[in-house]
């Protein structure tokens, strides 16, 4: 009996130390109660005052409605849903939630909405949650907001027995993001993804409110995107015709991504990346496929655009005005990373046509990129590039081209300085391959060349304007984590990704400087979560760990 006793007055302590709140991204503003709140039976999400509601929104709050009822998600703490019960019994009950857009916002779908230029995104929301049973209410500007706080509602409430309940009422929040650009990177070429995979990929990024997904579609390993126009890159170029991403496909991801506010910016890397486009048109390709792989390229296969040709850059730009239109997004990343001066040092055509020409590599490939972003923009994009079109080269981009940073965090200061918007994707942070060994054969010693595992405790930390001046700090968009896929495929997406790619969409919506011990146990809850929702997530700690907030800190 005594142990009895001294076992429920534990779990009461720790029900009472552990945060409750399992909301991630953190709000920028809450305010919580203690009282005990049920769901009703009859519960309801009510779209109040918004004429004319598009269909995306019925569908998420059906979403909602379904993640409400099938979460079933028991508090992580020892005893956990048993110690709620005697405050649960007594407490009043919650029968609607209502949404109202504010005074004069039209109602246009999430999808519109989530695809608008990064900074035209209104993402805003207010939640209240009475502690007396009432009403509670939902409120923004945009169907998207509205979205964004139906993600936050459905993460407020936990299981014990057949109810549903909080034991935090009354909840008032006033939320909107830190930074407008939060996203997550997936290559699909290295190794081909399926569609399911893509889309419960998606579900996780929404439920932690990442809106922009940073699709790798193509490299030079594979080209799974069939084309209209260029159908012999895929036809040639993927690894077999059961392993391509047809144009319906695009559309039902790009479709299912805009429904649950995610933009999708899709990525033809060029002048580098594309040795397997020789496969189809080797007239483009400078050494396809060359050895030593390793003077030639960053990893296998070698091969690059002829960028010195006017033929290759008309087919350059005549493709990515293609794929521009099986992409609504204001934006197309047109790489530019990673490109091999030996390459071209070494092949003849190039040699001819820069010696021809009197220009240098450099010239040449300012000119190229004239040509193809000028094509993109005359399609309505924003070009995106990586960091090295910015820094390395003498090219000259438009003043709207934003850049992603990724070989070092240190290399955002120049990049700021040279005035151009910037993402954060830097891979001493943000890269989720990192530390899974060496891929490449006959080296037995070898490590990934970004060692060690990034944790999401690494990730969390960062600083998005450090050394940065009040001016240079306005050019950060945001950032996001990324996966290549030397190592990874469908079967270990999810815990590859998961939890940890979470880290730094709360980075970026709630903003940096929350302590990771305080952190931590709401990650734990969303990663229970994102279980019970079908993704599987990888363990951060032992269950004991996770039932017990603190207790295996390093310094405990």
């Amino acid at each position: 009996m005594a142990r009895k006793s001294a076992f429920l007055l534990l779990s009461a302590l720790l029900s009472v130390l552990a945060p409750v709140d399992a909301l991630w991204p953190q709000p920028r503003s809450i305010t919580t109660g203690s009282s005990a709140l049920r769901l009703s039976g009859g519960f309801d999400i009510v779209i109040g005052s918004v004429r004319n509601p598009p269909s995306d929104l019925h569908q998420a709050v059906d979403r909602t409605s379904g993640f409400l009822k099938n979460d079933k998600l028991e508090r992580l703490v020892v005893g956990r849903g048993d110690v709620d019960r005697a405050a649960v019994a007594k407490a009043k009950t919650l029968s609607r939630l209502t949404l109202s857009l504010g005074k004069g916002a039209t109602a246009r779908s999430i999808a519109a909405e989530a695809q608008k230029a990064v900074e035209e995104r209104d993402e805003g929301y207010v939640l209240d949650v009475p502690a007396d049973g009432s009403g509670a209410t939902l409120t923004a500007n945009s169907t998207l907001g509205l979205f964004r706080g139906l993600t936050t509602f459905s993460q407020l409430w936990y299981q014990s027995g057949s109810t549903t309940y909080t034991i935090e009422a009354p909840i008032h929040i006033e939320d909107s993001p830190a930074f407008p650009y939060r996203g997550y990177m997936l290559d699909t070429a290295r190794n081909f993804f399926p569609v399911s995979d893509i889309k419960r990929a998606i579900d996780a990024m929404s439920w932690v409110k990442i809106n922009q997904f940073h699709w790798h579609i193509v490299d030079s390993q594979s080209f799974p995107l069939q084309v209209p126009g260029f159908l012999e890159l895929s036809q040639k170029g993927a690894y077999s015709s059961s392993m391509v991403y047809t144009p319906q496909d695009v559309k039902d991801i790009v479709s299912y991504a805009g429904a649950r506010g995610i933009d999708v910016l899709v990525e033809i890397d060029t002048p580098g990346h594309t040795s397997v486009i020789s496969k189809s048109h080797p007239e483009h390709i400078a050494c396809a496929e060359a050895t030593p792989w390793a003077s030639f390229a960053n990893e296998p296969p070698a091969g690059q655009l002829r960028l010195t040709s006017d033929a290759t850059a008309k087919f350059t730009s005549d493709l990515l005005v293609a794929v521009s239109k099986l992409f609504p997004s204001t934006m197309l990343s047109t790489g530019g990373d990673e490109i091999n001066a030996s390459c071209y040092a070494q092949d003849a055509e190039t040699q001819a046509a820069l010696n021809a020409t009197g220009q240098t590599f450099l010239q040449a490939l300012n000119s190229f990129t004239q040509k193809t972003h000028g094509a993109l923009k005359k399609a309505g994009k924003t070009p995106v590039v990586w960091e090295e079109m910015v820094l390395d080269f003498n090219v000259t981009l438009s003043p709207e081209t934003i850049a992603l940073v990724w070989i070092s965090s240190q290399n955002v200061k120049g990049v700021a300085q040279k005035g151009h918007k910037l993402v954060h994707a830097a891979s001493d942070f943000f890269y989720l391959d990192c530390g899974g060994g060496g891929w490449v054969g006959a080296n037995p010693n070898g490590n990934s060349w970004c060692d060690p595992f990034k944790t999401w405790q690494k990730a969390y930390t960062f600083d998005p304007v450090a050394n940065l001046t009040v001016d240079e700090a306005k050019l950060v968009l945001g950032g996001q984590h990324l996966l290549w896929t030397e190592q990874s495929g469908p079967s270990n997406l999810d815990p590859i990704s998961w939890p940890r790619a979470a880290s730094s969409a709360e980075l970026f919506w709630t903003g940096p400087g929350l302590n990771v011990t305080s952190v931590l146990p709401r990650l734990h809850d969303l990663s229970f979560r994102f279980q019970q929702r079908g993704v599987h997530t990888i363990p951060l700690q032992p269950l004991w760990c996770a039932l017990r907030p603190g207790a295996c800190d390093l310094t405990a």
